[in-house]
């Protein structure tokens, strides 16, 4: 058996401030361009939430569009605010670590600093072509809502949910899927769950309709997450890509189940509608290792008054030997700092993941750049701070 962990902790509320102070450059001045040196840099790290039609409030493609934002880049990437990715560097290594090296940032900083020169015509590359179609290839079944959502130009909108019948009559095998929203610049991130046939979780909502729960349903939509009959099957985040589950390994959709869709959406000044599909690509053939995604979730709250770093623990036991591939950190707007550690049978604990500053704004999946092996019966814990 093959599981992913994935973690959260709910419902929490304070928006950590990045703090620091803005670092010297070590590179020259001399012949550090935007045509030569910063475009590249831009197309590798930024451009895939920084483009026309995507999250990003405003494209990095061109010298024009860059050159009014020189000094504002300068300082959000000495202080590490982009690109985002909050693993501290000392534990783990992660294949989707989009974090700058100390060289890319040092040639932004340089290149800001001493007058953000365009550069010669010739030094120039290719734009960089993006998949505007299905990246994962034609998939075997688009599922979708019957109902469009229409965004909003401002205000905060709540978690919004939409059940998608898969119709499936038999249990299917998913080796690639792709979540595409149908606006992708109103649509901040968005968790796929499979319900399977006898789970009570949001039988209240209407079928392919938007749907946003009562306050009260909240404890009860959280547990529902970890009940036997729903799984994570993926989280959309803006310009990531589709999520490899590599040679022999598929997550299963048993027959009858109903697609959630859990969807977050941060208005951007402009009315708009959204219909999010999602894509699926079958397993020719029974795989060799199957991916599972689960939620521990710890909801005993009682933050004592004015406590400013109150710590949440949970445990969770693996009953089989797994492969762990990575690690989705959730929490709420007071979440401060994410921490997963395995524990030894004689107590001893080493972290494998560390997430210092936590952002609720960008909610990061960590895969690992190789799979840890653990054996049945070994603990994971992880602890937050809130």
């Amino acid at each position: 058996m093959l599981a992913r962990i994935n973690w959260y902790c709910l419902r929490f509320a304070v928006v950590v401030l990045f703090a620091g102070g803005l670092l010297q450059s070590s590179v020259p001045a001399a012949d550090v361009t935007f045509n030569k040196d910063i475009v590249r840099i831009l197309q590798s790290r930024c451009q895939a939430c920084h483009r026309p039609g995507e999250i990003g409030p405003m494209p990095l493609v061109t010298y024009r569009q860059v050159r009014p934002w020189a000094k504002a880049i300068r300082e959000v990437v000495l202080t590490k605010r982009m690109p985002p990715w909050f693993a501290a560097p000392e534990h783990g290594k992660f294949s989707n670590d989009s974090s700058l090296s100390q060289v890319e940032i040092d040639t932004i900083a340089t290149w800001a600093s001493s007058g953000a020169l365009e550069g010669h015509p010739d030094d120039l590359p290719p734009e960089k072509a993006f998949t505007e179609g299905w990246r994962i290839g034609e998939p075997d079944v688009v599922l979708e809502p019957s109902h469009e959502y229409r965004v909003p130009a401002s205000g905060v909108i709540e978690y919004t949910f939409f059940v998608i019948p898969t119709g499936f009559t038999e249990d299917k095998w998913i080796e690639r899927f792709e979540l595409r929203p149908g606006d992708r610049s109103v649509v901040h991130h968005a968790g796929v769950f499979v319900r399977e046939v006898g789970n009570s979780w949001l039988l209240e909502a209407p079928i392919g309709q938007p749907f946003v729960p009562k306050r009260s349903l909240e404890r009860k939509e959280a547990k529902g997450n970890t009940d036997l009959g729903t799984e994570l099957l993926m989280v959309y985040l803006p310009g990531g890509t589709p999520e490899p589950l590599g040679s022999g390994r598929a997550k299963l959709i048993k027959a009858g189940s109903d697609i959630i869709l859990q969807i977050h959406y941060t208005p951007n000044g402009k009315p708009t509608v959204d219909r999010t599909r999602l894509g699926l690509i079958f397993a020719k053939e029974p795989p060799v290792e199957r991916v599972v995604s689960f939620a521990a979730v710890n909801l005993k709250l009682a933050i004592p008054p004015g406590d400013p770093n109150y710590r949440l623990d949970t445990l969770a036991i693996l009953r089989e030997p797994v492969k762990l591939l990575g690690f989705f950190p959730h929490m709420h707007l007071r979440g401060k700092a994410f921490e997963y550690r395995l524990v030894s049978p004689t107590g001893e604990s080493k972290t494998v993941l560390k997430v210092p500053r936590y952002n609720f704004n960008w909610q990061l999946y960590y895969q690992l750049k190789e799979p840890l092996v653990l054996r049945g019966g070994q603990p994971l814990g992880s602890d937050s701070l809130v």
